[in-house]
């Protein structure tokens, strides 16, 4: 099976991108169904436990059918105390959108998900921060960021009507 590097240097690029695309597509539904989990448990929170503890059953499964090595324990003790700080914004990601999704709808906590992503994106660039590479905000990429968040304006407050209620889980 050819590698992705055997292909053009247009699809080399765009076949990451669509990767990221299918990846984000899910996402509005995560927020949905964990949602619609939470007020069947009766608390947000316990549908975030429910979440991971479902994303760990996935994981481990994969892990040891892809045959991956046992993690570097030491030398992950040796990193700095941030990187697992990773985990702490999943529980906040997960449980805001357990509370938001339901309150602004998917296209619109998608939209401002999206916004505050590019704004920690330019943060993260611009000052090589998280293990990034230094990279300008440049007018371009600020200008990029700018549409970014009028489309949440416009997605949020753009007349469309009342929402109706999301039905009962059965």
């Amino acid at each position: 099976m050819p590698g992705i590097s055997n292909f053009s240097p247009a699809l080399t690029g765009l076949i990451p991108v669509l990767g990221a695309i299918s990846s984000g597509v899910v996402i509005p539904f995560q927020a949905g169904a964990n949602a619609m989990l939470g007020r069947s448990l009766g608390h947000p929170l316990w549908a975030a436990v429910a979440s991971l503890l479902v994303s760990l059953m996935v994981v481990l499964p994969l892990l040891l059918l892809l045959k991956a090595p046992m993690p570097a324990l030491a030398l992950a003790a040796r990193g700095p105390a941030w990187m697992w700080a990773g985990g702490v914004a999943g529980v906040f990601y997960i449980s805001a959108a357990l509370v938001l999704a339901p309150r602004l709808g998917a296209g619109g906590f998608i939209a401002a998900v999206v916004a505050g992503q590019m704004a920690g994106a330019l943060l993260l660039d611009q000052f090589g921060l998280a293990g990034f590479a230094v990279r300008a905000v440049t007018p371009g990429r600020l200008a990029g960021a700018l549409l970014v968040v009028l489309g949440v304006v416009v997605m949020q407050f753009a007349g469309t009507g009342a929402a109706s209620p999301a039905p009962a889980a059965s």
